[in-house]
């Protein structure tokens, strides 16, 4: 249930209707937006009655929210969310680009691939230091190490940095050095994750589960709006089918369903979706065309000597080749600049 309150409704007439959902046992959780703020109805069992707080001061309408996910959907806000993450806007009238390496593996590697990719247009910059592998002889990232190169990136070039979490055991560690908090597709669904990214001030990049429906998605979103943080950014990377022409089969058509549906924005990874290297331009550019809001696009400056995910990642040339392809696609579309 979604409590409309009035444009002059005052802060003391807020904090009533805020008393009222909570002393019947639900959770109320306001919701700034446009010129008026309105308060979700949490953890409630079943159908709640209007009439509980239609009467109360400030208060405009009552409206049921019918979708299980509540929190992100546009029935509670209709307007689109944009994340902030320093002076970078991420979300409606935007295009977003993340780029860097699949794994931090020196400091001179990151630095190199950073100031690629800055000059060719990008505004965040990605790397693993824990990188969860299928293997476990597989190359498993720098750890601390990892994090302190990612800071001396952005001490260098003014890239904000991306990074993922694995577990809660380095969750503390990694919010105290990345700018923007990643949980990966295998975590998903990790609920005890999710709710540790909801407590914490810090954007949460949120990647689809490899064989996950849209509706878990978005759900997944749920848990950390619903522990309070807001700034949660959807990311596409190809759900798991039969074909072998590419890794994972982009879904590009969840873009303009979870564009409808929530207001959270929402990117593709066009790296992890092809797998190979010749397939990311052309995914990249159909991104930008379906109405995505960004990409997160592995590049690396010697990708044959990469230790995870060469096969798939750009050379810096062709990363440059990418981002003016997209921003022209984009600009097209939108008649925004993309740059602002």
């Amino acid at each position: 249930m979604l409590i409309v309150m009035d444009q002059k409704a005052t802060q003391a007439e807020i904090d009533s209707v805020v008393a009222a959902v909570e002393s019947k046992g639900f959770v109320a959780r306001p919701i700034p937006g446009g010129d008026r703020v309105s308060i979700g109805v949490l953890h409630n069992k079943g159908v709640v009655e209007p009439s509980l707080f239609l009467g109360y001061p400030g208060v405009k309408d009552v409206v049921p929210v019918t979708r299980p996910y509540k929190l992100v959907s546009r029935e509670v806000q209709p307007e689109d969310t944009i994340v902030r993450v320093g002076d970078v806007g991420i979300g409606s009238g935007h295009f977003t680009i993340i780029a860097g390496p699949c794994a931090i593996e020196s400091e001179k590697q990151a630095l190199t691939i950073a100031a690629a990719v800055k000059r060719s247009g990008a505004h965040l910059f990605r790397g693993g230091a824990y990188k969860p592998r299928t293997s476990p002889y597989s190359f498993q990232g720098l750890g601390e190490e990892g994090l302190k190169i990612l800071a001396r990136v952005r001490e260098e070039t003014g890239l904000p940095v991306v990074t993922e979490v694995m577990d809660e055991t380095t969750f503390d560690l990694v919010v105290e050095y990345a700018d923007v908090i990643q949980i990966g597709t295998r975590n998903m669904q990790n609920f005890s994750l999710l709710r540790r990214a909801g407590q914490i001030n810090r954007p949460v990049f949120l990647k689809r589960g490899m064989s996950a429906t849209i509706d878990e998605w978005l759900m997944a979103a749920e848990y950390i709006l619903e522990g309070g943080n807001r700034q949660v950014i959807l990311c596409e990377r190809g759900v798991r089918t039969f074909v072998h022409h590419s890794r994972n089969t982009l879904d590009l058509s969840a873009v303009p369903v979870v564009r409808k549906e929530s207001h959270l924005p929402i990117v593709i990874d066009p790296s992890h979706a092809a797998g190979r290297r010749d397939q990311v331009i052309p995914l990249s550019r159909a991104a930008a065309a379906v109405g995505a809001q960004g990409l997160m696009v592995e590049v690396h400056h010697q990708p044959e000597e990469s230790l995870s995910d060469g096969a798939q990642s750009l050379y810096p040339q062709q990363f440059e080749q990418l981002c003016r392809q997209v921003e022209a696609i984009f600009g097209v579309h939108s008649g925004i600049d993309p740059k602002r």
